[in-house]
């Protein structure tokens, strides 16, 4: 599939989420989806940033990868 470059106005107009436990933190990264069916990815410090783009099979592969374990920390 061909998906359409973002702007940052279509950024910013997303349904941003942070995580629960992030409270009242800046420290924390929040996800939006794209109705493109994407999953949008910023730094919740650089609220007007830059964003990572990750297709649905791309997220999928990534949240396999932290249930696993495949990120802790040795």
């Amino acid at each position: 599939m061909n998906y359409e470059p973002l702007t940052i106005t279509d950024l910013m107009n997303l349904v941003w989420r942070s995580p629960y436990r992030c409270g009242e933190s800046s420290w924390c990264v929040q996800v939006a989806h794209v109705p493109d069916g994407r999953v949008a990815v910023r730094d919740s410090k650089d609220a007007e940033g830059s964003a990572l783009l990750f297709t649905p099979g791309e997220w999928s592969a990534f949240l396999a990868g932290v249930r696993d374990g495949e990120f802790d920390l040795p």
